[in-house]
């Protein structure tokens, strides 16, 4: 008679626990429950973008911060050129100060394009 009991009790069991899972089932499979599931990974996969898009942008000013630097263009700016290479400036014919300048300026309207047509 105890065996028959804790069978049927055992079954019993089982079947509330059976039935019970299946109505959770079926309620997530009602077309509101799936909108709002379908609404709830839209909203969290447009966070997960924006996340993304954040982080994107930071790695990206950090970079342009590393290769400035790496370039000098963050350093103070001089106003003037280097002493070697403001020597050979001045002392270039195309400087107007330079005697020669007068030669050269006649040609300045001539174009070294060569896809030009003539």
């Amino acid at each position: 008679m105890f065996r028959r009991t804790f069978w049927f009790t055992a079954g019993a069991a089982a079947g509330v626990w059976a039935t019970t899972k299946v109505n959770r089932k079926l309620k997530q499979l009602t077309p509101e429950s799936l909108a709002a599931q379908a609404a709830n990974k839209a909203v969290d996969t447009g966070h997960r973008l924006k996340e993304f898009a954040l982080d994107v942008r930071a790695g990206m000013i950090q970079r342009e911060h590393e290769l400035g630097d790496a370039l000098g263009l963050h350093a103070p700016v001089d106003g003037e050129l280097p002493a070697p290479r403001r020597a050979a400036a001045l002392e270039s014919p195309y400087h107007p100060d330079h005697p020669k300048a007068a030669k050269y300026a006649e040609h300045k309207t001539h174009s070294h394009n060569r896809n030009e047509d003539h």
